[in-house]
């Protein structure tokens, strides 16, 4: 797939300048697949570290390094429920689950039918309407050089919890290669690093069956 600039994407042909978050929304539309490692650290809990593939319509399948190594757990948009494997896909014990169920989902709520790229945006949107954006500079994230900005919501006004989200995209696929969330107190909920990003992968046909 090949991804437009980022100034080509940031001021179309019409001459007015696209939101970036409305263009790299415009960007996740686009693609069909992607892999990426994250990593999550949050006040009071062990970080998180995750092998995260997802493929539309709303496939994800999670492998999980750390806190809980071999754990495996997989979604399908077609059932609408999540299968996992607390122990491995080898032990064979297997657990079948909503998405949203307390077992699963994140410190702040967030279910696994909601956890991708594309949910996040949506969140990041929301919260813009009313608020205040600010663009900031390039800075390098791992081996990407990726753009921040700074979403904050209106006064009293938060989205599954966050009133505040710093996010750098990377330039070129506007992917989210970092972001951080805030709370309304202005306390630091999460902040998570997507390394090993993998745009477009061409899964097995199997990699999210359970």
């Amino acid at each position: 797939m090949l991804w437009p600039l980022l100034a080509a994407l940031l001021v179309p042909a019409g001459g007015t300048a696209l939101d970036p978050v409305a263009a790299a929304r415009q960007q996740f539309e686009q693609l069909d697949s992607y892999r990426v490692t994250l990593r999550s650290s949050a006040a009071q809990r062990p970080t998180q570290i995750i092998r995260y593939a997802y493929r539309k319509p709303g496939f994800v399948r999670m492998e999980f390094i750390a806190p809980h190594p071999g754990a495996l757990l997989i979604y399908s948009p077609h059932s609408g429920k999540v299968r996992l494997w607390p122990f491995g896909q080898r032990a064979r014990a297997a657990l079948t689950l909503a998405p949203d169920n307390p077992l699963i989902r994140g410190p702040y709520g967030r279910s696994v039918e909601r956890s991708d790229v594309g949910a996040l945006l949506r969140n990041v949107e929301a919260l813009q309407a009313g608020g205040d954006t600010e663009l900031h500079g390039v800075e390098t994230v791992g081996r990407w050089n990726a753009r921040q900005l700074v979403v904050t919501g209106a006064p009293g006004k938060a989205v599954d919890g966050v009133h505040r989200f710093q996010l750098w995209l990377a330039e070129g696929s506007l992917f989210p290669v970092k972001v951080a969330s805030f709370g309304l107190d202005g306390e630091a909920l999460e902040t998570v690093l997507m390394d090993d990003v993998e745009i477009g992968v061409p899964f097995a046909a199997d990699f999210f069956q359970p």
